[in-house]
């Protein structure tokens, strides 16, 4: 499992970081993020690229995000 830490990133960087590791044929990820926006935009992304997601941890220090490619 790739994990790709988005902390502290601003918009688009965590789309584009994530992208970059899908376009490497990534089929399993959790990314770790403390923006709201941010995990609106990644969730979004990897929906768009045939992703399941599950939302593994939100609270006032960040969010975790664990997803699967659907086969």
């Amino acid at each position: 499992m790739e994990i790709i830490d988005v902390r502290g990133l601003s918009c688009p960087l965590p789309v584009i970081k994530v992208k970059k590791i899908i376009d490497k044929g990534a089929t399993e990820l959790q990314v770790l993020g403390n923006s709201n926006v941010s995990r609106e935009n990644v969730s979004k992304l990897l929906n768009s690229q045939g992703f399941s997601l599950d939302l593994t941890r939100s609270d006032h220090e960040g969010w975790e995000l664990d997803a699967r490619k659907n086969e």
